[in-house]
């Protein structure tokens, strides 16, 4: 597809080219940048490219679980601009997940673009990237108007959460990864997104299962370092990919944990340390390239001061941290080529910049 970046033109297939991100090239208001044009920006050139997914098997770079956080960022688009091109993404996306699902061993499993495939009985295959295509796929199901439409969706992300709670659910409350020959604890990502996903369920379904699993996994991540939790990883470079994914959880549980529960005193005590970490560290003091697999979780930890600050007040420094580092990433994207690690920094950012603009949208249940 023809992409316009800074004046230049690139012919690029299957790439986000963020558009004019800096602040030097987007409309900037007399309070700061045009959020909101910077980011429709990126949901156009996201569309794309999950229309292009919605129709892919085979892995050329990209995966499924990328597309989730772009899935959720058009979600958030529509819900800003009322036009269907953005939902009909998603909805296409949403079908294609599901049509491979239906073929997947174990039923209700997720196909990830990589790992094991449909019809197949044996193979990796990782709680945490699906439990990111199941949030994409939720998503679509609370936009929906039409009943049968929107249930289709609910019951596919339904029979995947189930399958995991009925396997890989530990009584510690944490989540193992799957089938993943390397470990079969407990583990981060599995137990951070899946807790999301958890939490995201019970505000939409209101069933109890739901929200035990989630409050289960936050009580699990609670008495982790989270600097030094990830192994088989690089110790460094994997600290902002264990700080987006295991705060998915913390994010979603906050209207859930009772302010003077012991629950949510341990919930608050972690993120401030996480805080404290990204306070020394975003703005690219930490020396981690943003457009590499680890440097690109960096899009989304925006998203969680904002969650953060908006739940708890008194924590303002958190959007103003949050903000520097948005306006960070946006330089980064312009300054950088097309790549697919460039790419999966945009998709993060998605989310973040939603969250900026349209507060609580990308947890918006079909009841509002």
């Amino acid at each position: 597809m023809r992409r316009t970046l800074l004046g230049a033109n690139w012919a690029v297939p299957g790439m986000i080219a963020v558009v004019a991100l800096g602040l030097s090239a987007s409309r900037v208001s007399a309070d700061g940048p045009d959020l909101k044009s910077e980011f429709l920006r990126l949901c156009d050139d996201g569309r794309e490219d999950v229309l292009e997914q919605a129709k892919a098997i085979e892995r050329k770079g990209r995966a499924f679980y990328w597309d989730s956080y772009a899935v959720r960022g058009l979600a958030v688009a529509y819900d800003m601009t009322g036009k269907q091109e953005y939902l009909d993404a998603c909805k296409l996306w949403s079908d294609h997940m599901i049509d491979l699902q239906n073929g997947m061993v174990p039923k209700g499993a997720y196909y990830m673009q990589y790992g094991r495939k449909p019809g197949e009985k044996e193979g990796d295959w990782y709680v945490a990237d699906c439990s990111s295509i199941a949030l994409g796929v939720l998503a679509t199901a609370v936009r929906c108007e039409d009943k049968a439409e929107k249930e289709r969706y609910l019951n596919s992300v339904k029979a995947f959460a189930d399958l995991v709670a009925e396997n890989w659910i530990r009584p510690s409350g944490g989540v193992t990864d799957g089938y993943w020959p390397k470990s079969d604890k407990e583990w981060w990502c599995s137990t951070g997104i899946y807790g999301s996903l958890a939490f995201c369920l019970y505000d939409e379904t209101g069933d109890p299962r739901y929200l035990k699993m989630g409050l289960g996994a936050i009580d699990w991540l609670n008495q982790q370092d989270f600097l030094t939790v990830a192994e088989f990883f690089p110790p460094r470079e994997i600290k902002p990919t264990v700080m987006m994914y295991c705060l998915e959880a913390y994010s979603a549980a906050w209207p859930h944990l009772k302010p003077d529960s012991d629950l949510s005193k341990a919930a608050v005590a972690q993120v401030e340390k996480t805080e404290a970490w990204m306070a020394e560290n975003l703005c690219g003091k930490a020396g981690i390239p943003y457009i590499s697999q680890w440097g690109s979780k960096f899009g989304g930890l925006p998203f969680h001061l904002y969650v953060y600050a908006k739940h708890l007040p008194g924590n303002q420094d958190a959007v103003g941290l949050a903000d520097r580092e948005l306006r960070h990433i946006a330089g980064v994207l312009k300054e950088s080529p097309p790549s697919n690690q460039r790419d999966q920094l945009a998709l993060f950012a998605m989310v973040s910049y939603a969250e900026r603009i349209s507060p609580g949208a990308i947890y918006r249940t079909s009841k509002k």
